[in-house]
């Protein structure tokens, strides 16, 4: 999953009722010996037992109902029995009606089986208890979901592109994929699927499964995933899509007015395939397509297999923002492929993504495209560290620390995760470090890992195998130590350079630079420029700035997401309407939740960010909603300040002929 495409802000982390946040802490040292031995795993996270027995396939039979926003059918097991004392299948649900249990007996035959549920917990959900005497093969579950699924949005139709059909999408990460299938929801388990789904015929549905891009739009769809997923990775669409190709193995699905941009902005999709392909072997899942979701998909993507599903916030007209693509495609291999056995171990998953992510962009966009983005990602992180517990900085976290599992620190398993790989790449070198990673990818193929066996494979191929390149105490010392350690490469970038250069100019003279030198800037260099801006400015600044580079109301997100909160901090009303229009249209946390952080520290703002939300919270997905409630809930705001100063005739507003905006305005 990408939590950003940049950096996931601190701001956007350290929430949540529910991508990608905080409470991580560092291993305890006695932990710090590796091992190759896979340990017993036992994900805190979950209430299943897979150590007893374990599903190895689902088959669902589900009807989407637009009307009751429910899905409601049935899921059927073929269960793995590990322990022969076993006598009872344990699951995981949250806010689902059970109907009825059955199993198989030795002639097939299905017959009721007991069972309890649990009262809910906040985080876990209910535990599903299914008595099994007879140590079934196979178990059925008829069951339907709430309306107010955590794992689920429906959006009516003026919430979509089209204004003409309903929408509905899953996030199932980290544990959600329990609020609409009742399931062994921890990534230790993966297993095959198959899916027969029915829904009025007007819609198109979708899973992370075999789509058809030929299929046709008839109200009857059946799916199959012949490799073995984890539960998270478990995906389901609806509504008016269509579909149009790029290569001949990906393609967009799409709402058909959105179509025709996104193609356009996704086009380099099979190079980044072929890319990362030729550095760490054969793309596993067959196709690679992308479903692009109305605004309110609470996370820029979803890297869910065969489906990645995107954010249309990152469709800009200049494919600055494309490194989600990268980013998506690469848990193809860290993450899909090779899979984090509990949350305690989300930087397998991401940090190794994020390293992958930025090797794509290099070869396909260029080097300073690459560091501009690492910049700013570790710019991003030191801001975060600066603020957070420094028992949130560890790669590695010991058991009973993570609470809720959407809650570790973005910028720790992002960011910090691939600073670690680049690390080791640049100790290495390339021609050692790649065929060490693409090895990696060929080990454990298909299988959830914890922090401890990768150290164990990296001592065996690295640092025994290689020796005198990376001691053992390096090593530890990035996964088990808060912040960053000393021995961290670090990176400047030659474009940030002049960027800097035209801010101190301005803040030294009140000059803005010339068009010449900003009209060619990336959103990278205009994100770079707001973020190292003084955190007070004056009114007649920020108007200056405003007039000649147009920030309010800006399409790109990027840039929103980080003057927003600078206006709002220094008392620039003018901003307010657009801000408004803003919070209500885009539903992503990592655009948003910064903007309503700054709001509700004034009175005043507190008022406006509760006016907005309550607008827009028909169109946000759960997971957002309980982010935002959360913010507001627990604001304590001051009086609003006096205005930064009434200065707003000492500097000009500058011509906006002579400067260009920042993209995608």
């Amino acid at each position: 999953m990408r939590a950003s495409i940049l950096a996931l802000p601190l701001l956007a982390t350290l929430m949540m009722t529910a991508c990608k946040s905080e409470d991580a802490a560092p291993v305890a040292p006695a932990a710090k010996t590796p091992s190759a031995a896979a340990p017993v795993r036992i994900d805190e996270h979950s209430y299943a037992e897979p150590d007893k027995v374990a599903i190895k396939d689902l088959t669902l039979s589900l009807k989407i109902d637009f009307d009751t926003k429910t899905l409601a059918g049935t899921a059927t097991y073929q269960l793995d029995w590990k322990d022969d004392a076993a006598t009872a299948l344990v699951l995981d649900t949250r806010d689902l009606t059970i109907d009825k249990v059955e199993g198989t007996d030795a002639n097939g035959a299905w017959a009721p089986l007991k069972y309890t549920l649990a009262a809910a917990d906040p985080v876990l959900g209910s535990k599903f208890s299914i008595d099994t005497p007879q140590r079934n093969p196979e178990v059925r579950v008829t069951y339907a979901t709430s309306p107010q699924a955590s794992g689920l949005q429906w959006l009516e139709p003026s919430m979509t592109e089209g204004k003409q059909l309903p929408f509905m999408f899953s996030q199932s990460q980290q544990i959600h994929a329990r609020s609409w299938v009742p399931l062994q929801d921890t990534p230790s388990v993966r297993y095959t699927y198959s899916a027969h789904v029915t829904s009025r015929p007007d819609v198109m549905v979708l899973m992370s499964a075999d789509n058809d891009p030929n299929a046709a739009r008839d109200g009857d769809y059946t799916f199959k995933m012949p490799q073995k997923i984890p539960s998270y990775l478990m995906a389901i669409a609806a509504g008016d899509l269509a579909f149009k190709r790029i290569s001949d193995r990906s393609g967009v699905w799409a709402e058909p007015a959105m179509l025709d941009k996104a193609v356009a902005e996704f086009e380099d999709t099979e190079k980044m395939i072929a890319t990362a392909e030729g550095m760490y072997g054969a793309y596993r899942w067959d196709r690679y397509d992308m479903l692009v979701l109305p605004p309110s998909f609470p996370y820029g993507g979803m890297e869910n297999p065969r489906l990645t599903f995107l954010t249309p916030t990152v469709i800009v007209g200049d494919k600055t923002l494309v490194a989600l693509i990268a980013h998506e495609l690469a848990h193809s291999w860290s993450g899909n492929l090779v899979t984090f056995s509990s949350a305690k171990d989300a930087w397998l998953n991401e940090g190794f993504t994020s390293y992958v992510e930025n090797r794509i962009v290099e070869v396909l966009y260029g080097e300073d495209q690459a560091v501009m983005e690492n910049v700013i990602e570790r710019n991003e992180l030191k801001k975060e560290f600066a603020e957070i517990d420094p028992s949130l900085q560890a790669l590695a976290t010991k058991p009973g620390v993570l609470k809720d599992p959407d809650n570790s620190s973005s910028a720790t398993v992002y960011t910090k995760g691939a600073w670690f790989l680049q690390f080791l790449e640049q100790r290495y070198g390339r021609e050692t470090f790649d065929p060490f990673l693409r090895g990696y990818f060929d080990h454990f193929a298909f299988q959830s890992i914890d922090t401890r066996q990768f150290a164990g494979y990296a001592k065996t191929h690295l640092l025994d195998k290689y020796p005198n390149v990376v001691s053992q105490a390096e090593f530890d010392a990035w996964l088990y130590d808060p912040g960053i350690p000393p021995t961290a490469p670090q990176m400047q970038s030659r474009r940030f350079g002049v960027v800097d250069s035209a801010r101190l100019a301005w803040l030294g003279t009140g000059n803005l630079p010339p068009a010449a030198i900003t009209k060619p800037w990336s959103t990278q260099e205009w994100v770079h420029f707001i973020e190292s801006l003084p955190k007070t400015l004056t009114l007649a600044q920020l108007t200056q700035l405003d007039g000649a580079y147009r920030f309010t109301g800006t399409l790109n997100g990027e840039i929103a997401q980080r003057w927003y909160p600078l206006a709002v901090s220094n008392g620039y009303t003018r901003a307010n309407d657009a801000i408004a229009v803003f919070l209500q249209r885009i539903g992503r946390r990592k655009l948003i939740m910064p903007t309503y952080t700054a709001l509700v520290k004034t009175e005043a703002g507190l008022a406006l960010a509760k006016q907005v939300f309550e607008q827009a919270k028909p169109g946000y997905h759960p997971i957002t909603t309980g982010s935002v409630q959360k913010v507001i809930d627990e604001a304590k705001p001051v009086a609003a300040p006096a205005a930064a100063t009434n200065e707003m005739a000492a500097i000009a507003p500058a011509d906006p002929a002579q400067s260009a905006p920042p993209p995608a305005q």
